[in-house]
């Protein structure tokens, strides 16, 4: 694959491809709804807009060949705690299955360690499913630790 690929700020003509990378995921198959007659979701549109309005958040993609393989959304949280620190929470890592296991995956997380390191960042959080283990191991060779049990409430 080579070092072809670049890693830029998502725009508007990046999201169905960033919605199909999602769609990849087995899990997302039964919380996705991306298409109504062949449209996009008007949904992921004004998301997309809400996230590249505001400038604590980055929606990335990787781009190989004129194609989006992987995106990853950042979202910079500022804090009270840790003496009033900023985190950076890392979410919707995907990388195209056809690109997988070519270490994309780690250049990507590379690129969010880099972007909190210049944002000063102290804390880089993710979560990731259990019913992920294959993740799990990932986000752990990249140096993370599971250090808390997350909840999460479906409104």
């Amino acid at each position: 694959m080579g070092g072809d690929f670049k890693f830029r700020r998502a725009s508007l003509d990046d999201l169905e491809a960033i919605v199909t990378l999602i769609l990849q995921d087995a899990l997302a198959q039964e919380r996705e709804a991306p298409l109504d007659n062949g449209i996009l979701d008007q949904r992921y549109r004004e998301a997309f807009h809400k996230i590249d309005a505001d400038e604590n958040q980055y929606l990335m993609v990787v781009d190989y060949a004129k194609e989006v393989i992987g995106t990853c959304h950042l979202t910079l949280i500022p804090s009270l705690t840790f003496k009033g620190s900023t985190r950076l929470q890392i979410e919707a890592v995907r990388v195209s299955q056809k690109h997988r296991g070519k270490k994309i995956g780690a250049k990507m997380m590379e690129f969010a360690l880099d972007y909190a390191k210049k944002k000063g960042a102290s804390i880089v959080q993710l979560t990731t499913n259990k019913e992920r283990p294959e993740a799990i191991k990932f986000y752990e060779k990249q140096g993370f630790k599971v250090t808390h049990e997350g909840m999460k409430l479906y409104l």
